[in-house]
């Protein structure tokens, strides 16, 4: 059957676009440098994503974490790893050959840690020496865990070729809290620091290297014409 003039040049106007498909390996850049300035930490973490389709991305972390938290009343020391696990979304229309990503996600996050408390003040209501409740014997708790939620909010943009820099806002839900016995995880590694309710915040800002396996054509979907009657 012969192809008509106007039904080849809607075919011809259709070109198809190759999209890249691969996976993306980076660090977070804030851990790196707090651990340089702040005496008081120490923590690494890797990043990765796989472009699993068009739009979905599987994602995760793995990192460990040294903090030392000073409080009025207690200093504690919090060692240990962790890893998430989960997928991301990309809500961003690219054109041309862009490759940025504006993602919505959520991770399974698992943390095993030890918590040594350093010294903590035994409250007294009417202390006859100022001070005189302070005690400075280290207690540590090891074997403990924590398993949680994040919904994850975030941006990467290509820079250079095949390097991102990405941010991303993370909102934390207690699933499971191992706690030593009369003391608190106050501080988890990879969740950071928990509130009421079992909440806690976070974010990372990463840099990240995108190492690409193979390629697939992305075909723009048309509206059909209504036939003629």
């Amino acid at each position: 059957m012969a192809v008509t003039a106007q039904e080849a040049k809607k075919t011809d106007s259709i070109i198809p676009r190759t999209e890249r498909y691969g996976l993306r390996v980076g660090t977070d850049l804030y851990k790196i440098a707090r651990s340089i300035y702040d005496k008081d930490y120490k923590g690494f973490e890797v990043t990765a994503d796989y472009r699993y389709s068009k739009r979905i991305y599987i994602a995760g972390e793995i990192g460990n974490e040294n903090k030392t938290t000073d409080e009025p009343q207690l200093n504690f020391t919090t060692k240990g790893t962790y890893f998430k696990i989960g997928a991301d979304y990309n809500i961003y229309e690219n054109w041309l050959d862009m490759e940025n990503m504006i993602t919505i996600g959520a991770r399974y996050g698992v943390s095993s840690f030890s918590q040594e408390l350093n010294s903590y003040d035994i409250y007294i209501p009417n202390p006859y020496f100022p001070g005189s409740g302070a005690v400075t014997t280290p207690q540590t708790f090891d074997g403990l865990s924590a398993h949680w939620l994040e919904l994850v909010a975030g941006i990467k943009a290509e820079i250079f070729d095949n390097v991102f820099l990405g941010f991303t806002l993370r909102l934390n839900r207690l699933v499971s809290n191992k706690k030593p016995e009369n003391f608190d995880n106050l501080y988890i590694p990879g969740f950071n620091r928990t509130y009421e309710a079992d909440f806690g915040v976070g974010f990372n800002y990463t840099v990240s290297y995108f190492i690409p396996l193979y390629k697939k054509k992305d075909k723009p979907k048309t509206e059909e014409e209504p036939k003629a009657k």
